[in-house]
């Protein structure tokens, strides 16, 4: 008698197969501890970085630049320590000592046009410029030694004049020998002091080149004259030059 039966329940329609796979996609969308965090830090990155560009200046100190990360970790020192080397690894700032700048693009635009080099037009003007400059203080510089080697040239005849007048006419050659010894040993002692000073041969072509490149060194400090920039730039202009010719 309960065989003949029929039971109603069997009778319910399965549930429609949409019905299904959204109660499987369901079941198989569990957020893990380890996402939660991740989207907890995100979010807590993407804080810090809002209040950061509501900063009207374009850099801070890294006091300040903590404390903004410690309210977006909402007081977490290593959450904190976190943000901040993550706003730093991404470019969101550029952390340089205790200074961090907010606008990395422009940082890199002023680095940039300080590295940049001039176009080659700018550089042989400037050249041209300095070279005609230290040709003129070159020519002053030559002038001033001359000068000094005429006046040391006039200073030896005055005193051969006067060596001569004292062994013939006021005292004698025995007298007067010592003397011309000892003058010609203090002659020696000073060219052997200009060696050692100079390193340079105690010649009269070795006190020129010694008196010039002192005379030339005083007039271009006393004209601002940058001898290292002349210098950079004469070895990029040749360096161009052979560059070219080697296309060539």
């Amino acid at each position: 008698m309960m065989q003949d039966r029929i039971r109603i329940d069997s009778f319910v329609p399965p549930p429609p197969p949409h019905v299904r796979e959204e109660e499987g996609e369901m079941s198989k969308m569990v957020i893990s501890v380890a996402d939660l965090r991740k989207v907890l830090k995100a979010s807590q990155i993407e804080a810090a970085r809002a209040k950061l560009r509501g900063i009207p200046s374009s850099y801070v100190g890294y006091s300040e630049f903590a404390e903004i990360c410690r309210e977006a970790a909402v007081g977490s020192d290593e959450c904190a320590r976190e943000i901040a080397a993550a706003l730093d690894h991404s470019g969101a700032v550029i952390v340089l000592a205790d200074v961090v700048f907010l606008r990395p693009e422009q940082l890199a635009r002023a680095i940039e046009s300080v590295i940049t080099p001039q176009p080659i037009p700018l550089r042989t003007n400037e050249l041209k410029e300095m070279e005609v400059e230290k040709a003129a203080i070159d020519r002053k510089a030559e002038a001033q030694v001359r000068r000094e080697l005429w006046a040391g040239l006039g200073l030896l005849l005055i005193q051969t004049a006067g060596f001569m007048r004292l062994t013939f006419w006021e005292l004698s050659w025995d007298v007067m020998e010592p003397i011309c010894f000892f003058t010609t040993s203090l002659y020696f002692m000073l060219g052997y002091a200009f060696f050692l000073r100079t390193a340079k041969e105690p010649s009269f072509e070795g006190f020129f080149s010694s008196r010039f490149a002192a005379k030339q060194k005083r007039l271009m400090k006393s004209h601002g004259f940058n001898l290292s920039k002349f210098n950079a730039l004469r070895s990029v202009d040749s360096q161009i030059c052979n560059a070219s010719s080697s296309h060539l």
